[in-house]
């Protein structure tokens, strides 16, 4: 972080770790000189909301929503393409294509920090190194890259402190955290859904919030449906060492844990990280 400058914007989530981030930062900067930003997607956990208010009322600095009216469904539609593991067009439109306008838009890069929910836990992401490519592609150097030299995280303003120390930073605070991770789920964004996430996240939501699957099923159904003369597209695939690739559909999916509710136990997570993973494509 540099000296020179005055002023940050927090990226605020409503997770747990970008609360902290305005909390430290509101500390460091002073909250008349911090800005909570909120990019919404349109189809976010009714208590994300809820949290995002009382959140921001707690750290004291003011909360400023973004949003470009479409939800991640109709992007898809829109690119014609739809977001998988490897690709995202969801959060490039919607996370980092409108946040980066709006920041260049009302913020001098040379004064203005730019602030992360990132703790240690996942502090590669912060300053990601790629073997294969040669490239940093962590979140601090792609915004360098953007004309942004000062960007910070947890990892960087409390490099010890974790997820649970949050959690109960925040229980102290009197805040309630969004319900979304006393239901199990990793991340509260998209409704507990992400694109990015694995077969395991997939079944968890299928578990906790059948309505939500659902309405994406129906979702990726709808996308094929409007292209007929195109090849099918799925937001999940099965990957074998030495298989080719096989595409599954959520339906497909859900059918598969239904009839085998532990098939998919041990599989991989996955999660999101709208601001700070690299679109693959």
């Amino acid at each position: 972080m540099s000296e020179n400058s005055s002023r940050c914007v927090v990226f605020f989530s409503g997770g747990a770790a970008s609360w902290a981030a305005g909390k430290l930062a509101a500390e460091k900067y002073g909250r008349e000189n911090t800005t909570l930003l909120f990019t919404d997607t349109m189809i976010e956990d009714a208590d994300l909301y809820r949290f995002l208010d009382e959140g921001a009322r707690n750290i004291g600095a003011p909360l400023v929503r973004i949003c470009d009216g479409r939800t991640p469904w109709q992007v898809f539609h829109d690119v014609g393409i739809l977001g998988n593991s490897r690709i995202d067009p969801c959060s490039r439109v919607l996370k980092r294509e409108i946040a980066q306008k709006w920041i260049t838009d009302n913020f001098e890069p040379s004064e203005t920090s730019l602030v992360f929910g990132i703790d240690w836990t996942e502090a590669h992401r912060f300053e990601r190194f790629d073997d294969a490519s040669g490239k940093w592609l962590g979140v601090k150097h792609r915004y360098a890259k953007l004309g942004w030299p000062h960007v910070e995280a947890i990892c960087t303003l409390a490099p010890t402190m974790a997820k649970w120390d949050i959690w109960a930073w925040m229980k102290r605070e009197g805040l309630k955290r969004s319900r979304s991770y006393d239901d199990g789920f990793a991340h509260d964004n998209c409704g507990g859904a992400c694109v990015k996430a694995g077969k395991a996240a997939w079944a968890h939501l299928l578990r906790r919030r059948p309505d939500v699957y659902a309405r994406w099923e129906s979702e990726e159904e709808a996308f094929n449906a409007a292209r007929p003369d195109k090849r099918a597209q799925t937001i999940l695939r099965d990957e074998f060492s030495g298989a080719p690739t096989q595409l599954v559909s959520l339906r497909e999916f859900r059918l598969r844990l239904q009839s085998s509710p532990q098939s998919d136990l041990f599989d991989d997570w996955g999660g999101c990280g709208c601001f700070i993973e690299e679109d693959a494509a």
